[in-house]
């Protein structure tokens, strides 16, 4: 099967976006389940940027829809030639008065909207990592005359935009709170386990040590 153009990055943008199963995942990208799950883990691709298949032609949502209602189901690249959506955040021309306007926006998402990422609120904003770590951080060289703006209201992106953001940040959040909760799960079975080998140990001991007394 052909993979996306990005595996890694692929993989980390349906990691975060969609509730797919590691397999899934890692049948389309090309990549083992193991290495996927590293990837959700933050232990694998730290710092690579999610790529959204979707707007790059290479999956459409129904496809993905399709396969998160039936996790037997493998994920086919779309193979129509498709004209790439431009993304209206980061091609969308911004006037010098907006721009400007650009640290009040961050610091109105970071305040209402903070399950956003960082990267979204770039998106969202045409902005850089850089800048939005310096208003999250109170770093930014004019951070004491910052005023919190609605974005949308500044005209920086649109409402399906924003409320778009928000629906794939909450989605993330809950599929990494169920992956938290399967590796506590886990954890908490295996400390189980080791308890009651330990317990099984321990009965074994005494049993042979009665066993030596009643010889003796």
């Amino acid at each position: 099967m052909t993979q996306p153009l990005m595996p890694k990055a692929t993989a980390v943008w349906l990691i975060d976006n969609t509730s797919l199963t590691f397999d899934q995942i890692g049948a389309f990208c090309g990549l083992h389940t193991l290495e996927v799950q590293g990837i959700a883990d933050g232990e694998v691709a730290m710092g690579i940027v999610g790529r959204d298949p979707i707007t790059q032609g290479e999956l459409t949502l129904e496809e993905i829809n399709r396969c998160e209602n039936d996790k037997k189901q493998r994920l086919g690249i779309n193979k129509t030639d498709l004209t790439l959506t431009r993304k209206e955040s980061s091609q969308r021309y911004t006037p010098l008065s907006k721009r400007q306007n650009r640290p009040d926006a961050i610091a109105w998402l970071i305040k209402y909207h903070p399950e956003l990422s960082d990267a979204q609120i770039c998106r969202l904003v045409g902005t850089t990592k850089p800048t939005v770590t310096s208003v999250k951080e109170r770093t930014h060289w004019n951070m004491p005359n910052l005023k919190m703006m609605d974005p949308v209201t500044l005209g920086m992106c649109s409402q399906t935009n924003l409320d778009q953001e928000i629906q794939k940040a909450v989605k993330r959040l809950k599929n990494k709170q169920i992956r938290d909760d399967k590796a506590a799960e886990l954890a908490r079975k295996a400390a189980q386990e080791e308890l009651d080998a330990a317990e099984l140990a321990r009965k074994a001991a005494q049993e042979e040590s009665n066993i030596d007394l009643d010889n003796n």
